[in-house]
């Protein structure tokens, strides 16, 4: 997924002859903390919430606004991955999409964003969560998948982790299958180190709640 594919149209762009007022007003309307200011088509920067409580006046127009986040925007065509650190680094509610020409092409919310990585991430379907932890160079995807497939088992999520000046691994998998019992016995079979193990019963609905939690947080 890249970012073309995460535009929300949810949220409008401000214009340098918008004022601090209205920049306020649509923080409040659009429920975010960051606006895109565009001139003709192209993106000027990030207005925050704080830049405009730092000018000291609201009547002033935005072009005149000292923008803390003028340079941060994503071209069109990258990762889902870079949009995520990009909100990571910068706490950003919105980000601006560009194309190569620095031409303004939408917005991506952070509430999107959070859903569509849900759906990545398959939060809404029902299967067990198996936490494995390994050496980096024990790591195999082709074994680890071969594995799962014996159990008649498929994966549909994954993701690894691992600590700061560490050559440990933790690696996340959730299956299609609900009792993952077969499949954690052949890890053990294999010497893989469980760290962690998750049922429908006692995870998922956890999980789910959480995620509406969030969802909730990030509409209000």
């Amino acid at each position: 997924m890249i970012a073309k594919e995460l535009i929300s149209g949810a949220v409008l762009p401000l214009k340098t002859s918008d004022t601090g007022l209205i920049a306020l007003h649509w923080f409040d309307e659009f429920r975010v903390s960051h606006l895109p200011v565009v001139s003709d088509s192209q993106l000027l920067g990030l207005i925050s919430e704080d830049d405009v409580y730092a000018a000291g006046s609201f009547e002033e127009p935005i072009w005149s606004y000292n923008l803390q986040l003028q340079n941060t925007s994503i071209l069109y065509s990258k990762h889902i991955y870079e949009v995520m650190k990009l909100f990571a680094d910068y706490r950003l509610t919105t980000l601006p999409v560009i194309d190569e020409n620095g031409t303004y092409l939408g917005v991506i919310t952070l509430t999107y964003l959070v859903e569509k990585m849900a759906a990545t991430a398959a939060v809404s379907n029902p299967g067990g969560i198996l936490i494995l932890e390994l050496n980096a160079n024990d790591f195999s995807m082709v074994e680890i998948s071969k594995i799962i497939e014996e159990n008649d088992a498929k994966i549909l999520s994954l993701y690894v982790t691992s600590p700061a000046d560490s050559t440990r691994l933790e690696l996340t998998i959730k299956f299609n299958r609900i009792d993952i019992a077969p499949v954690m016995q052949s890890f053990i079979r294999y010497n893989y180190t469980i760290k962690a193990s998750f049922f429908e019963s006692d995870y998922f609905d956890n999980l789910r709640d959480r995620y509406d939690l969030l969802m909730t947080y990030l509409n209000v």
